[in-house]
C-alpha cells in the first residue's frame, strides 16, 4: 500500500472554536434569561469564557475522560460547556431534564458523573434525586438570584460565575486524540434502561462538517441560527457546533419555549434557521393563526424527532410561506442522518407532489450509508414500496453502547446499527418512514404503518394530534386504535366523520377499529408521542 503524504491533523472539537474566534470573533451569540432580558455576547467572548471553563474544570478537579453532566436549557452557558468539558479533556454528558426522576438518577449513576452544571431554574428537578446519586462530587450553579443559593444536594455546590470570576483565561488545550471521548448522550429508553452513545472528538468534527453541506442543513456566515431542540437531545443536533463552525449568529431561547415566546424571538431576531420536533412546530402554526407575526425571514425551518404531518407542511408553506426542511436522525448518529429538500428532478411536479416529497424522511446525507433488510437479514431493494428495517453505518455512527461490552443486539455482525425503523426508500434515495418496528400495527399478518394513518389524521382542520396504537384484537392478533386531541375540545369531531375522511384515502383493512378523543397526548422527553404510555392505557382495547 502506498500512503498518501498529508499532514496529520487532528479532527477536534477546539480546534472548531479556534476557527470560529478567528474568523468570526464579532458574530454574536444571544440568549433569553429567565427574566426575560436578553444576554448578548461575542464568538469572542465565547472562547475567552470557555478557556476560563477549562480551567475552572481542572481546579474542581476534573481528569481527561471524567463525565461532566449538564441540567440545563439553551443558553450561552451551556454552549460554553459544549466547548469546554471537551476542551478540558473531559466528556459534556447533556442530562435531559424532562425525564423522571428515577431515569435520570440511572442516568446520572451510570455515566459516573463527577460535576454536574446545573441551571438554577432546574434546581427543585435535581434535589428531587439528592437521595439516589452516587460519586457527584461537585454541583456548580448558574442563573441563581444570589450567588451560593443554597442547594439541598450532596457533595460541594459551586456558583458558576464565582468560579469563572476566579479563573486565568490562559489555556492549553487538554485533547490527546481525535478518537478521544467528548460527549455522551443517552437514549430515551422508550424499551428498558436508557443507553449511551459516546461520542469522539473525530465523530463530532465529522458530524459538523456533514451537517454544513449544502445538500444537508447548509448554515452559513449569513444565518441566523435558533436551536429550539433542546441542548440535552443529541447536542441539539450538532447545530451549535455547525453555527460555531460557519460564523453564524445564534440566538438560544433559554426556558421560553412558548409557541407566542418563539415566534416573538423568530420576528425580533430575523432568525433565518430554526431546527425542533413536530410538536413544537404545530404549536407554533397555531399560535401564528391566532396572531400573526412576520416570520418571512426563515429560510429553514429544520424538522425532526419525529415525522411531520404532510398537511403541516403544506400549510406552513402555503400560508406563512415558511420553507419546511425535513431530517431524520437518532441519538446513535450524532444524530444527523437524512435531509429532505426538492432535487432538480422536483423543480418541475406540481406543487401538491413537492409537498408529497418534502413529507418524506429524506435522501442520506455524504457520510451515512444506508440499507434496507427483511426480518431473515437479507437486503431487499430501493424501490419506494418496499418495507423493511433501516439499518446504517458510517464515521458519526456508534459502534457500541457506553458501557454495555458489546451486549446489545442493536448492531450487526457486519458492522450495521439496525434502528429499529421500518422505512421504504425510492430508487433516487428518499427514505419514508413507515414505523417503528415496536409501533407497527400488525393486523392478521398484515402490517398498518400508524405513521401514515397519523398524518392523515391530523390532516382533518378539526384534530389537533393524533396517535395510533396496536390494541389485542381475538380475530385478527392487533387492530388500530386512534388516539385523538381535538382542535376544539368543547366541540370534537364524531368517529363518523374521520372514518369519512379517512375512508378514500386508505386501504379498508387499514380503518381504525375506534376512535378515543383525549385532553393531551403524553410525550416523552423529547417530545414525541410516548406510545408506551397510551399502550398502557389502552391494553384492553
Amino acid at each position: 500500500m502506498l500512503s498518501g503524504l498529508m499532514m496529520d491533523y487532528p479532527l477536534t472539537i477546539d480546534r472548531i472554536l479556534e476557527h470560529g474566534n478567528r474568523l468570526y470573533p464579532y458574530k454574536r451569540i444571544k440568549t433569553k434569561l429567565p427574566d426575560g432580558a436578553m444576554h448578548v455576547y461575542t464568538y469572542r467572548d465565547l472562547y475567552r469564557r470557555v478557556k476560563r471553563l477549562c480551567n475552572a474544570l481542572e481546579g474542581l478537579g476534573v481528569e481527561p475522560g471524567d463525565r461532566v453532566g449538564t441540567f440545563a436549557w439553551n443558553n450561552f452557558q451551556h454552549l460554553e460547556l459544549y466547548f469546554g468539558a471537551p476542551g478540558a479533556g473531559a466528556v459534556v454528558h447533556t442530562l435531559n431534564i424532562r425525564l423522571f426522576p428515577g431515569q435520570l438518577a440511572y442516568i446520572i449513576n451510570h455515566a459516573e458523573d463527577k460535576v454536574i452544571i446545573v441551571d438554577a431554574t432546574l434546581l427543585p428537578l435535581i434535589e428531587k434525586l439528592a437521595g439516589d446519586i452516587k460519586g457527584v462530587e461537585h454541583f456548580v450553579l448558574f442563573n441563581e438570584p444570589t450567588q451560593g443559593a443554597a442547594a439541598n444536594l450532596p457533595g460541594e455546590v459551586h456558583s458558576y460565575e464565582s468560579l469563572m470570576a476566579a479563573a486565568d483565561e490562559d489555556y492549553s488545550w487538554r485533547v490527546e486524540d481525535e478518537n478521544q471521548a467528548m460527549g455522551l448522550c443517552y437514549t430515551s429508553g422508550t424499551t428498558g434502561h436508557p443507553k449511551g452513545a459516546l461520542y469522539s472528538h473525530r465523530s463530532m468534527y465529522l458530524h459538523t462538517i456533514g451537517a454544513c453541506q449544502a445538500a444537508a442543513v447548509g448554515l452559513t456566515e449569513n444565518d441566523v441560527t435558533m436551536p429550539v431542540v433542546p441542548q440535552f437531545h443529541a447536542m441539539a443536533w450538532g447545530l451549535p457546533y455547525a453555527a460555531i463552525n460557519v460564523g453564524s449568529g445564534l440566538v438560544m431561547p433559554g426556558p421560553h419555549m412558548q409557541p407566542a415566546a418563539l415566534a416573538e424571538l423568530i420576528e425580533e431576531e430575523r432568525v433565518t434557521v430554526a431546527a425542533g420536533v413536530p410538536t413544537i412546530w404545530n404549536g407554533l402554526y397555531h399560535d401564528l393563526r391566532q396572531k400573526r407575526r412576520d416570520i418571512s425571514c426563515i429560510r429553514s425551518l429544520v424538522v425532526g424527532g419525529s415525522a411531520m404531518p404532510r398537511s403541516l407542511i403544506e400549510a406552513y408553506e402555503r400560508e406563512l410561506g415558511v420553507n419546511v426542511v425535513h431530517a431524520w436522525g437518532m441519538t446513535e448518529m450524532s444524530p444527523l442522518g437524512t435531509v429532505s429538500k426538492l432535487l432538480t428532478r422536483h423543480q418541475g411536479l406540481p406543487q401538491d407532489q413537492q409537498w408529497d416529497v418534502k413529507a418524506r424522511q429524506g435522501y442520506p446525507i455524504s457520510g451515512v450509508e444506508m440499507r434496507i433488510v427483511n426480518e431473515a437479514g437479507e437486503e431487499l431493494p430501493w424501490d419506494g414500496s418496499t418495507m423493511g428495517e433501516l439499518q446504517v453505518r458510517g464515521p458519526w455512527v456508534a459502534r457500541d453502547y457506553f458501557k454495555l461490552d458489546g451486549s446489545s443486539d442493536s448492531f450487526t455482525e457486519d458492522g450495521w446499527f439496525r434502528t429499529g425503523d421500518v422505512v421504504t426508500i425510492t430508487r433516487e434515495g428518499f427514505m419514508t418512514i413507515t414505523d417503528r418496528t415496536k409501533d407497527l400495527v400488525r393486523s392478521g399478518g398484515e402490517w398498518i404503518s400508524s405513521v401514515e394513518l397519523e398524518n392523515l389524521l391530523m390532516a382533518h382542520p378539526a384534530v389537533l394530534e393524533a396517535a395510533v396504537i396496536a390494541v389485542p384484537h381475538e380475530r385478527w392478533n392487533e387492530r388500530p386504535l386512534a388516539v385523538v386531541v381535538p382542535t376544539d375540545a368543547e366541540e370534537p369531531p364524531k368517529a363518523s366523520e374521520l372514518q369519512a375522511f379517512l375512508e378514500p384515502r386508505i386501504a379498508k383493512w387499514w380503518m381504525p377499529d375506534d376512535f378515543v378523543f383525549i385532553e393531551e397526548l403524553p410525550k416523552t422527553g423529547t417530545g414525541k408521542f410516548d406510545k408506551k404510555v397510551l399502550r398502557q392505557q389502552f391494553a384492553g382495547g
